[in-house]
């Protein structure tokens, strides 16, 4: 029952009318519509008018793919008041660009900084007392994920953050190739989660992290650089058998409200062949359920 899905985001260069038979022909039904400067940039105003929304619902219509999440990042928790009031702007926008797309999820994340974590969740408040009601107005649900620089990027504590927020419509996603930035215990986290887990992304990364806690990976030694990668499965670390085996336990497949978004973004060069690599991996895993 769950929605596998493909964010596109190494084909961010094919134009937008041409994704939906590109994602297609990829064998997906559903796509994650995440950043692109023509639609929904980074950190910036949507881009979208309603004509261009018109002709994306054409050609998704065409090609057979849904909608199945659109993911907007904004610094709507950052500690600058001046760039979370534009981002509670841009915000609006997006939501409104979701709701004309036939799609009723989105997924985010936390942002703000870590090294202002209590201002940051101060103005991650602010941002949802205005727009909190918005989702519920629209009937559009949110998942958010800790994601690593943001101010909470502990899996649990995102977990009981989110439980705090006490909306239907919040819940949580689990990133695997951040599960090293979130404490680790990848089915302890899910576990906790429970039926707040609704969303997974789906790609391989390395714990970067040596002995003694230092990421030997760049300089100097004791370097904050929340170093990760989202790789095809296999070609890292995070152990594939328990994450599909706790989503299992969870009964994750069984619900019509779950989404699998296939999310890699390392090879470029091989973007095809990845993206039915990770396609085909994923669906032999889920079948195993």
């Amino acid at each position: 029952m769950t929605k596998i899905a493909l964010d596109p985001y190494m084909f961010r260069t094919t134009p937008l009318l041409e994704v939906p038979g590109l994602v297609a022909d990829l064998g997906y039904e559903y796509l994650e519509l995440s950043p692109r400067e023509d639609f929904t940039p980074f950190f910036l105003h949507p881009r979208a008018d309603d004509g261009r929304v018109t002709a994306f619902r054409k050609a998704l219509g065409a090609a057979g793919v849904e909608v199945a999440s659109h993911l907007p990042l904004y610094r709507w928790s950052g500690p600058d008041e001046d760039e979370r009031q534009a981002a509670v702007r841009y915000w609006k926008r997006a939501i409104q660009l979701t709701v004309d797309l036939d799609c009723r999820v989105m997924n985010s994340e936390f942002n703000g900084r870590p090294e202002q974590a209590s201002r940051s969740e101060g103005m991650f408040w602010k941002s949802l007392e205005e727009l909190l009601p918005i989702f519920e107005r629209e009937g559009v649900e949110l998942r958010l994920e800790p994601h690593p620089d943001d101010f909470v990027e502990d899996g649990l504590v995102a977990i009981d953050l989110i439980r705090g927020i006490n909306s239907p419509l919040v819940s949580f996603l689990y990133c695997a190739p951040h599960t090293f930035h979130m404490g680790g215990d990848l089915a302890g986290i899910m576990r906790y989660a429970g039926p707040l887990l609704t969303h997974v992304h789906v790609a391989d990364s390395f714990d970067h992290r040596a002995s003694s806690g230092l990421r030997y990976i760049v300089n100097p030694p004791g370097s904050t650089a929340r170093v990760h990668q989202h790789l095809d499965i296999g070609q890292g670390e995070v152990d594939w058998d328990t994450f599909f085996s706790t989503l299992g336990e969870l009964g994750f497949g069984d619900r019509d409200d779950t989404i699998m978004t296939s999310c890699v973004f390392a090879w470029e060069d091989r973007a095809r062949d990845s993206a039915t690599y990770m396609r085909d991996t994923i669906g032999k895993y889920v079948g195993s359920w």
